[in-house]
C-alpha cells in the first residue's frame, strides 16, 4: 500500500529539547517553575487530587492542561524535580489505560456520566502533552498508547459525533493524529482525522461569512443555546483560527491555509487589541481597550500561531507571536507567576471585585488570583512561555534553519550529518542586537533564514565582516559554507513608533513591545493564602493622560536599565520611554474600568508639553494605559 503524503510544512518545528533558553528567557522560565507551574500539583485540588491520577476532583481538562505546559517547562530547564512530576502523571495515566484503550477517567460531573456521554476534548490536550514527552524522552509507551486510545475514539465517534468543546476544537485532535501518522504510516489515522474534520465546526465558513462584527450583546447571548454560544467564545476562536491550515495538510486544498490567515485578519479587524490578541470576555467583545481577553485565549492563540507559522511560513505570523508573547502573556501574570488574571484589559486602571462591561464574565475576572472567575486559566497558562521558547527556531525544507523569533537561547540539531549548535546572545526585545555564534563539528553548507520584523526599518545583518541591509517583513536568507566560530550580528532598531488604534486613540511601540503608562500600583490581598493569594490592584498615581503627539518622535526619549532575573517586574523595567503628556480630569471610570478613550481633547493650559510621563513595557505592568488619547 502506498503511503498517503501529508502536504509538507513550510517550516518544521524541532523536537522538544533542541531549543533551550538562556539569559533572561531562562530566568523567566525559572520564575515560572518556582511559581504556580512548579507547585500547582501540591495544593490545588483540580490538579493535586485530579481524577486523572486517581483522585476525587476534576477529571476533565485541568490536569491535561497543566501537564501540557509542565512537560516543555521541565525539559527546557532540565529540572529533575519537574521532570519527576511529569513522569509520575504520565506513568499513572499509561498504567491505568482502560482495556478498551481509553485514556483517563471515563466519568466527570462536567460532562455527564459514561464515556459515550463524555466530550473527548480533554484527550486532545493529553495527546499534546504526550507527543512532547515522546519527542523529548523517546518513551516507547507513548505511541502504542495513543494508537489504542485513538482506535477507541474512532469507534465512539461513530456512535456519538463530536459535540460541545470537542466539536469546536477538532483541529487540536487532528494535529496529534498527523503527528502519529508521520511516525506509523497507518492509513486508518487519516480516516479518523477526516472523521473529526467532518464532525467538527466549520471554521472556514464561519470566518468567510463572519457576522460577529461588534461586541456580543449579553442579553442576546443569554438567550442562545450552547450550540449558538460556543462559536463566539474567545478561546474557541483562538483555537479555531488554525483549523484551515491544519486540515490543508491532509486535504491538499491550498485555500485552507489562506482561510486561517483570513481568520487572523478578521479577528483583528473587529476585535483586535494592541497586544496582538483579540477581546473575549468570555465571548467576542469588540475593540474597546477596556474589554478583556481571557488568559486561555492568550496561550491558545500563541499555540495556534506557532502551528500556523510552521504550516505557512508567513513571517507576519512570527511578528504576531512576539507581540503576544512579549506583551499579553507576561501581563496576564504577576511578575513572580504566583497569580494570574482571567481577563486582562489593554487599558486596565483598577483590578477589583466589581462588575464590569464584560460580555459574560463575573466580578472576579480581572483580579490577580489563583482561580478567579473560573479555573481553566490557572491550569492552562503554563504552556505559553515554554512553547514559545521551543519554537524560536525551526528547520527549512532545504535542510536549513530559520530563526523565526528572537530571545536568548541555543539550538542544537544535525544537518547533513554534521552537529550544529547556534547560540543566540541577546537582550531582545529590550535590546536591539542579536548575536548568533555557530558551533560546528565540521564545516557545512546550509541556508540560514533570519526573520526581519515588518516594523524593523533600517535592519542590518553583519556576517564575515560584511554588512547587508535586511528588508523588513521577510526572512533574510544567508547561504554559505559555515565554519566553527562564525558570527552573525542582526540589528533591529527599537525606535519608538506610533500606531493609530482608531477613534482618536494611539499606541506607542518599541520593536515588539507595546509601551504602556507606568502607574504606581498598590496590591491588596482579598482572599487565598500566600504565596498563591488573590489580589486587587489599585492605582496610586493618575492614569488619565493624553500623549502630546505634536512633538512625536522628537520629545519621546528612551533609555535602558539592566534586565533583572524577573524580566517583567514593573519595579525594574529593562526599557523605558518618557513622553510629553496632558492630564484629562474628565476621563474617568465607567463600569469600574477606564471609560472610552476621549476623541476630543481640550486645549491645555499652562506651558505646552511641560508634563512628562513614563512608559514601560506592557508586560511589566499590572495597571496601565496602552491606548492613549492623542493631544
Amino acid at each position: 500500500m502506498t503511503k498517503t503524503e501529508l502536504t509538507p510544512r513550510l517550516f518544521d518545528p524541532l523536537p522538544l529539547g533542541a531549543v533551550l533558553p538562556t539569559g533572561w528567557l531562562r530566568d523567566q522560565l525559572r520564575v515560572q517553575a518556582e511559581g504556580l507551574s512548579g507547585h500547582l500539583d501540591e495544593f490545588w485540588p483540580s490538579v493535586a487530587d485530579s481524577r486523572w491520577i486517581g483522585g476525587r476532583c476534576e477529571g476533565w481538562e485541568r490536569g491535561p492542561y497543566w501537564l501540557d505546559g509542565l512537560v516543555p517547562l521541565a525539559v527546557q530547564l532540565g529540572d529533575a524535580r519537574l521532570m519527576g512530576k511529569a513522569q509520575s502523571w504520565i506513568d499513572y495515566i499509561l498504567e491505568h489505560q482502560h482495556a478498551d484503550g481509553w485514556l483517563g477517567p471515563k466519568t466527570d460531573p462536567h460532562e455527564g456520566t459514561g464515556e459515550v456521554a463524555l466530550d473527548p476534548w480533554p484527550q486532545f490536550v493529553l495527546f499534546k502533552a504526550f507527543t512532547q514527552w515522546q519527542e523529548a524522552t523517546g518513551d516507547a509507551r507513548i505511541i502504542p498508547a495513543m494508537q489504542r486510545s485513538l482506535h477507541r475514539m474512532e469507534t465512539l465517534l461513530m456512535e456519538k459525533p463530536l459535540r460541545s468543546w470537542g466539536k469546536m476544537r477538532w483541529a487540536d485532535l487532528v494535529l496529534s493524529i498527523h503527528w502519529l501518522y508521520e511516525r506509523t504510516s497507518e492509513e486508518w489515522l487519516l480516516s479518523l482525522a477526516a472523521q473529526a474534520h467532518a464532525q467538527g465546526f466549520d471554521w472556514r465558513k464561519y470566518f468567510s461569512d463572519f457576522r460577529a462584527t461588534e461586541k456580543i450583546d449579553p442579553a442576546w447571548l443569554a438567550a442562545q443555546s450552547e450550540e449558538g454560544c460556543l462559536p463566539l467564545h474567545g478561546v474557541n476562536n483562538a483555537m479555531g483560527a488554525k483549523s484551515g491550515a491544519v486540515w490543508g495538510r491532509q486535504s491538499g486544498d491550498i485555500g485552507e491555509a489562506a482561510s486561517s490567515l483570513h481568520a487572523v485578519e478578521v479577528l483583528d479587524r473587529y476585535h483586535g487589541q494592541v497586544t496582538g490578541v483579540f477581546s473575549g470576555d468570555e465571548h467576542l467583545a469588540g475593540r474597546d481597550p477596556s474589554q478583556g481577553t481571557e488568559t486561555c485565549t492568550v496561550t491558545e492563540y500563541l499555540f495556534t500561531l506557532e502551528q500556523m507559522l510552521a504550516l505557512t511560513g508567513e513571517p507576519a505570523l512570527a511578528d504576531r507571536i512576539e507581540r503576544i508573547a512579549y506583551n499579553a502573556l507576561p501581563a496576564a501574570l504577576t511578575a513572580d507567576m504566583w497569580a494570574r488574571q482571567y481577563d486582562q484589559q489593554p487599558n486596565q486602571v483598577l483590578c477589583s471585585v466589581a462588575p464590569r462591561s464584560w460580555v459574560s464574565n463575573g466580578p472576579y475576572s480581572n483580579l490577580f488570583s489563583l482561580e478567579g472567575n473560573f479555573g481553566c486559566c490557572t491550569a492552562n497558562f503554563h504552556q505559553g512561555w515554554p512553547k514559545f521558547a521551543a519554537n524560536l527556531w525551526m528547520t527549512t525544507p532545504d535542510h536549513g534553519l530559520a530563526a523565526v523569533a528572537y530571545a536568548p537561547c541555543t539550538v542544537t540539531t544535525e544537518i547533513d550529518g554534521a552537529a550544529v549548535t547556534i547560540e543566540s546572545q541577546t537582550g531582545y526585545p529590550f535590546r536591539d542586537e542579536i548575536k548568533l555564534t555557530l558551533k560546528l563539528a565540521r564545516a557545512a553548507s546550509f541556508p540560514l533564514l533570519l526573520r526581519v520584523p515588518a516594523w524593523a526599518e533600517g535592519a542590518t545583518v553583519v556576517v564575515g565582516g560584511q554588512r547587508e541591509k535586511a528588508a523588513p517583513g521577510t526572512f533574510h536568507r544567508l547561504s554559505r559554507v559555515w565554519r566553527d566560530g562564525d558570527v552573525i550580528t542582526l540589528h533591529l532598531p527599537l525606535t519608538p513608533r506610533l500606531e493609530d488604534r482608531g477613534n482618536g486613540a494611539v499606541a506607542i511601540h518599541c520593536g515588539p513591545l507595546v509601551m504602556a503608562l507606568k502607574i504606581e500600583e498598590e496590591f491588596k490581598q482579598v482572599g487565598g493564602i500566600l504565596p498563591h493569594a488573590d489580589w486587587e490592584v489599585h492605582p496610586k498615581t493618575p492614569w488619565n493622560y493624553a500623549l502630546r503627539m505634536d512633538s512625536f518622535p522628537e520629545r519621546f526619549s528612551s533609555w535602558e536599565d539592566p534586565i533583572s532575573a524577573m524580566p517583567f517586574d514593573g519595579q525594574a523595567p529593562p526599557l523605558s520611554v518618557t513622553a510629553p503628556a496632558q492630564c484629562l480630569p474628565e476621563w474617568t471610570l465607567q463600569d469600574n474600568s477606564a471609560g472610552p478613550v476621549p476623541s476630543r481633547i481640550p486645549a491645555q493650559t499652562g506651558v505646552p508639553g511641560a508634563e512628562r510621563v513614563t512608559l514601560i513595557p506592557y508586560g511589566s505592568t499590572r495597571l496601565r494605559i496602552s491606548e492613549f488619547p492623542a493631544a
